[in-house]
């Protein structure tokens, strides 16, 4: 038997429905989704002119200890001008727009460098009437400045498409604060439920203890992520979770289809598949599609992205059986590559192609909890050609089919 290396742009995972990641950067051609998109959330560079990275634990042992592994360059963060950095930011705030359905949001994530002309520009492409909120995230992480004040929060652009928008904040409720409470007058009704008055205007205020209260403009009861946080991936500027799901939730419903055109580490797609959305995720970085491909092997995914076009060395027996094939990965070469063998293996799945298009069966990564690869994926006995895909941990793809000798 032998494995031969084969193109291939799409590779479909479950039914494929939930999702898609496209290899395109903010300014590539979404027209097929024109009009259909919920949510849209972009965390662009912030032209901070720096190069930001992921740290990629290597095999085994580098899963294990987290020792092991290499710092690759995940994606820059430099601009020869500011007009250059506005026209990237306008481009995709356009087609943010054009994806939007007339219920739908835009919520845009800069910090100050850049946020009064971000303010600006989706005066210009949303209208002035149709800006929301302006959203501080307010945050204790990160260092401490002895010369100003400590910068210690992102601001999020808020905007709608039209009067036509979907918000239903009762779907992010808080605790609420005791603090907050402390200077209204405690009394109990004729049910026995707490609750506290205040005077304002004349008027008479009335909070129940037992109901919700709601976030208002700025967020400070969201966490950065620390550094031993469960969630992190390695890749640098990654959002928590809880921040994307406060956003999701209150923007859409179940099924809606949430987009991120800066996909990055991939929070918005995982947030948006735990709470039964859809979702859309670009990003111009292979190694962005990598760590977003693994954290999403288990849900419905589409994947277009091209595969890694050098010649790579691979090996792998297929043993039949009655219903299935153990198909086990046995040698991995890259080519002038710091890590070879097996260890340069981040992930693997096998499946058919069929007409270009690979259809997973069964997948395996490296993560935390199964820092080795299992010695054998089954890979099932239906009609089609027999095929392997590998992402190895510097993002490459390759896929091999398997011919008869």
């Amino acid at each position: 038997m032998t494995w031969v290396q084969a193109p291939c742009f799409t590779e479909v995972h479950g039914n494929g429905l939930e999702g898609a990641a496209l290899f395109a950067d903010a300014r590539g051609d979404f027209s097929a989704w024109k009009g259909q998109v919920q949510v849209v959330y972009l965390d662009p560079p912030f032209m901070t002119g720096e190069e930001f990275s992921l740290r990629m634990r290597v095999g085994e042992k580098g899963w294990e200890t987290g020792k092991e592994a290499l710092v690759l360059p995940a994606y820059q963060d430099k601009f020869s001008s500011k007009a250059e950095y506005l026209a990237l930011l306008r481009a995709a705030l356009e087609n943010a727009r054009e994806l939007l359905n007339e219920t739908g949001s835009l919520f845009l994530h800069l910090d100050s460098r850049m946020s009064a002309h971000a303010r600006i520009l989706c005066d210009e492409v949303f209208g002035e009437s149709n800006f929301v909120n302006e959203i501080i995230w307010a945050y204790q992480s990160g260092g401490r400045s002895m010369k100003r004040f400590s910068r210690k929060h992102d601001v999020i652009l808020f905007y709608r498409k039209s009067r036509k928008q979907f918000f239903d904040i009762t779907k992010v409720p808080l605790p609420r604060s005791e603090n907050r409470s402390n200077h209204m007058r405690r009394c109990v009704d004729e049910n026995g439920r707490t609750y506290r008055t205040i005077q304002s205007g004349g008027k008479t205020y009335t909070y129940y203890d037992d109901e919700p209260v709601y976030p208002g403009d700025v967020w400070a009861d969201v966490s950065h992520l620390q550094q031993k946080d469960p969630q992190r991936t390695g890749y640098d500027t990654q959002k928590p979770q809880a921040l994307l799901n406060r956003i999701i939730l209150s923007a859409s419903r179940p099924g809606d289809l949430v987009c991120d055109l800066f996909g990055g580490s991939g929070t918005t797609a995982v947030a948006a598949a735990q709470a039964g959305r859809r979702y859309l995720i670009a990003d111009i970085s292979p190694l962005s599609l990598s760590v977003t491909r693994k954290r999403l092997l288990e849900t419905g995914l589409t994947l277009h992205m091209p595969c890694d076009g050098r010649e790579i060395h691979m090996e792998a027996e297929m043993v039949p059986g009655i219903a299935y094939h153990d198909v086990r990965l046995t040698d991995y070469q890259g080519k002038d590559e710091q890590v070879q063998g097996l260890d340069n293996v981040d992930q693997w799945s096998v499946g058919f192609m069929d007409n270009g298009v690979f259809h997973a069966q069964a997948s395996a990564a490296r993560r935390k909890h199964t820092p080795a690869l299992p010695d054998y994926l089954q890979l099932p006995q239906l009609r089609g050609t027999p095929a392997i895909l590998i992402v190895d941990v510097y993002g490459n793809r390759t896929v091999w089919i398997y011919k008869e000798d």
